[in-house]
Order: C-alpha cells, then sequence, then structure tokens
C-alpha cells in the first residue's frame, strides 16, 4: 500500500494502553500497538508519538483529591514518561529504532526535547516519542501533540481513541448519537464536540494541520489511516 502522508504526529491516550484493566499499562496491548506502529514504519512514515498519562495519574483528577494543580500536572508528566518507556521497550523488540524525548530534563532515561534532533531523528526514519507534555502544567497532552506537530512539520495529527470517529453526542450514552466523518475546526469548537482540548484545535486550525480520530482497537487502522482510507472522523477547514 502507498502511504498518503510522509511524516505523521500520533496521538495515544494512556488509557489506550490498560486494556480491560482498571490500571496501569496492559503489556499485551503495548506489544499489539507497537505492531501497528511498526506497519506504518515500514512504510516509510516519518513518526511521531505523544502518549497520555491517564492510566496512571491525570492531573486534574488528583487536584479534585486535593493535590496542588501543579504538583498533580507534573505527576501525570511523569506517568506520560513511564507510558513512554514502555512503548519504546515493545517497538525496540519489533525492530523498530526509537528514541524518546522529554519536555522536563531527566536525561538518565531520556534525551531532553531539542527539536532539530527530534527532527533529524525523524529524517533517519526513528520513532520519536515525545514526553512530559509540553513540560508546562495546565496544558494536556492533546495540546502537547498540537503543539509538537506544528514543530516538527508534522502533516497531519492522528489522534487514536476508543471510539471510531467524532459522534454528535456521547455514543455510550445516547443510542441516537450519530458520527461525523468530517467537520471543520470551528464546528469542533462551537458545538463542543470534545474531540481534543479546545488549545489543541486552535493550534491545530491556525496552523493548518488536519487532525483524524479513529478507533485505536481496530488492528490495522493505523496503517489504514496513512495510506489515506477515509475511516474515522476528519477535521479540517472546509469541505
Amino acid at each position: 500500500m502507498k502511504r498518503a502522508y510522509d511524516r505523521v504526529m500520533l496521538k495515544l491516550s494512556g488509557e489506550a494502553l490498560m486494556g480491560t484493566q482498571e490500571f496501569g499499562i496492559d503489556e499485551d496491548v503495548v506489544v499489539r500497538i507497537a505492531g501497528q506502529i511498526r506497519e506504518i514504519v515500514e512504510l516509510g512514515v516519518e513518526t511521531a508519538i505523544v502518549i497520555g498519562g491517564g492510566n496512571i495519574i491525570r492531573g486534574v483528577a488528583a487536584s479534585a483529591r486535593g493535590i496542588d494543580r501543579v504538583t498533580g500536572d507534573h505527576m501525570g508528566m511523569l506517568a506520560t514518561v513511564i507510558n513512554s518507556l514502555a512503548l519504546q521497550d515493545a517497538l525496540e523488540k519489533e525492530g523498530v529504532t526509537t528514541r524518546v524525548q522529554t519536555a522536563i530534563d531527566i536525561r538518565q532515561v531520556a534525551e531532553p526535547f531539542i527539536r532539530r534532533r527530534a527532527i533529524r531523528h525523524l529524517e533517519k526514519k526513528r520513532v520519536v516519542i515525545f514526553a512530559a507534555g509540553t513540560g508546562n502544567p495546565y496544558f494536556t497532552t492533546d495540546s502537547a501533540a498540537a503543539l509538537r506537530a506544528n514543530e516538527i512539520h508534522a502533516e497531519v495529527l492522528l489522534k487514536a481513541t476508543q471510539v471510531d470517529g467524532i459522534y454528535t453526542a456521547d455514543p455510550k450514552k445516547d443510542p441516537d448519537a450519530q458520527r461525523l466523518p468530517k467537520v471543520t475546526y470551528q464546528q469542533v469548537l462551537e458545538r463542543d464536540l470534545r474531540v481534543m482540548d479546545t488549545a489543541a484545535i486552535s493550534l491545530c486550525r491556525d496552523n493548518q494541520i488536519p487532525i483524524v480520530i479513529f478507533d485505536l482497537l481496530t488492528a490495522g487502522n493505523i496503517r489504514r489511516v496513512v495510506c489515506g482510507e477515509e475511516i474515522g472522523s476528519l477535521v479540517s477547514t472546509s469541505f
């Protein structure tokens, strides 16, 4: 199959790594995700990844339990580092050369984020995993994915989720919810569709980076998206 994109940003939620568990990392799920990523690397796609930390801790949730919000967000950043290292290990076992870069300084386990170095890794067909969000509290990993996508000049932001696209309402709660195959950035913001946080949507809109929301749980979907198949939902300027 021929690729439709040369360089992509893949956003994974921390919850995706849990599988059927209530907490933590399901190694079998990580292996399956790594296998899907290997498929697109073999197509020659330059791949960058941002992973959330919700399977371990969320800053907002920690704050609601009484932890200082900034402290909670820093804990969440460290959770994304754990997830990034787990995915790196699985990718390396698949034969995929990988680098983890962090927005906070943890040189013993990962490189610091340096934009030019990250681009050079991608040019050498190494998968780059960006950990620790933006390095700042109050910013989600969605915002980090949008920011890094712009910095590395990714052609598209792929958000892999547990649903097969954008719906008019939560499909798990509303049986009448309808999937929207294509929507504009403005419609997402005006209708509060909760695809990603508003900062991430605005950043992609301002720099014309399309967003594809699709189901990660279906094997082969990452490859299908990067080959241009119309699965999931596309967020763009106009249609």
